[in-house]
């Protein structure tokens, strides 16, 4: 097991587990924590030797290009504008974990081979 696809996969779920708590739960602090977590598993998945890295990276940018943009909204005073758009983050955070998990049997099923 590779411990930068352990550290990697952590952060992809850490991403779409801090959003739904947001998206239930809106605060400023959720809020900056699923900021947080986002941009790291973004940055984790830079240089991964993936199957689908493309579609994650894609994944992991058009969930960030939603939260920065919450995060202003939310300490700008439109907290509804920032839980639209933290619903649009957890959209592509959710395909961003059946791509791991797709990724991860696609893996499987070619060292089978």
């Amino acid at each position: 097991m590779s411990s930068r696809k352990l550290l990697t996969d952590f952060f992809v779920l850490m991403a779409l587990t801090t959003n739904v708590s947001f998206v239930v739960f809106p605060n400023g602090v959720e809020l900056f924590v699923t900021v947080v977590t986002n941009l790291a598993a973004t940055l984790l998945k830079v240089g991964e030797g993936r199957v689908l890295s493309a579609e994650l990276m894609a994944t992991g940018l058009v969930a960030d290009l939603h939260l920065i943009p919450a995060l202003y909204f939310f300490y700008s005073g439109n907290p509804a504008e920032a839980v639209s758009l933290a619903w649009g983050a957890l959209a592509a955070n959710v395909v961003s974990v059946l791509l791991v998990v797709i990724d991860t049997v696609l893996k499987s099923y070619m060292e089978e081979e």
